[in-house]
């Protein structure tokens, strides 16, 4: 099993490029940094304590070079994990509001992830808790760069101030232009948010382990072949499920929902793609065959399906 696991040909649909930056990584971008002061800003309990570490994190981030980095470096993780495909995401909203130059640091993660040794693409993520306008911002630019690297556009933040209805307008601009599109839901709050979410066009859904609550959910993302984005060790350390053993996944997959197992932050969150389908097995028995179908879902599912 262990041969298999390392084996397994994979790809990663749901990491954000802010959130995979280890310590290492951190005190490369700024030396003056120490372990201790990482390890206190990294460390969190609940969903609103990750945020503020996520933060933290974005605001070390002071020029291109230092997205470079964190891309390079997030890469070179992932070929260590038998990874062939990934879409990571940037917080370009998080880039406008810090009143940085989107574009020479896009430029920058881009021409980066061009040196990957597999094919690497980026979704755009809007801050959904801001204005619905700060989200055009983000999704004209993804637009004009869907020739350029970028895939899809999406939301993520806080998903009970910002509703994905407020944002129906750029989705169908975003979609309109080209792109794929995503949406986090269903991580913080209950279905009627991935109900939403589909609503507004979305194609996949960040988390939205909250669809176990819902049969008729529950049956519309079969039917219909909905993946679900699921990242177990993110919903444990966040606080959105209790513990390990209360997470849904083996409950969502059982009854057939397509799942994809991802990281999230893994920086923040203490984990790796191969320690996903590690866990899948060891706490949720998955068998082998299961966890191959798991790494197809990652390939099946990529709004650019590699050949």
């Amino acid at each position: 099993m262990a041969d298999l696991l390392s084996n397994l040909r994979k790809a990663e649909l749901h990491v954000h490029l802010e959130g995979s930056i280890e310590p290492d990584t951190l005190r490369a971008i700024d030396p003056a940094l120490t372990r201790e002061e990482i390890a206190s800003r990294f460390a969190h309990t609940d969903f609103a304590g990750f945020l503020k570490a996520y933060i933290w994190v974005t605001q070390r981030l002071q020029s291109p070079e230092h997205y470079a980095i964190a891309t390079r470096d997030l890469i070179a993780r992932l070929v260590r994990q038998n990874v062939i495909y990934a879409e990571i995401t940037l917080s370009a909203g998080v880039v406008l509001w810090k009143k940085q130059d989107l574009g020479a640091i896009y430029d920058a993660v881009w021409n980066e992830s061009r040196r990957a040794p597999f094919p690497v693409l980026w979704i755009l993520d809007a801050v959904r808790q801001f204005d619905p306008e700060d989200g055009m911002r983000v999704a004209e630019f993804a637009v004009s760069r869907k020739d350029g690297g970028v895939v899809g556009f999406g939301i993520g933040g806080d998903e009970e101030r910002g509703p994905a209805k407020r944002f129906a307008h750029v989705f169908r601009f975003a979609r309109d232009g080209g792109l794929r599109l995503t949406c986090h839901a269903g991580e913080t709050t209950g279905p009627r948010s991935i109900w939403d979410a589909l609503e507004v066009g979305a194609e996949r859904i960040g988390h939205g382990i909250a669809a176990i609550q819902d049969p008729a959910l529950v049956a519309h993302l079969c039917e219909q072949g909905i993946p679900l984005e699921v990242c177990i060790t993110s919903n444990v350390r966040t606080g959105v499920v209790a513990s390990l053993a209360d997470h849904p996944v083996r409950k969502l997959f059982d009854a057939g929902v397509p799942i994809v197992l991802n990281t999230d932050d893994p920086a923040l969150f203490e984990t790796t793609l191969d320690g996903e389908y590690k866990l899948a097995r060891d706490q949720f028995c998955f068998t082998e065959e299961e966890l191959a179908l798991l790494a197809e879902n990652s390939l099946r599912y990529a709004f650019r399906r590699p050949s």
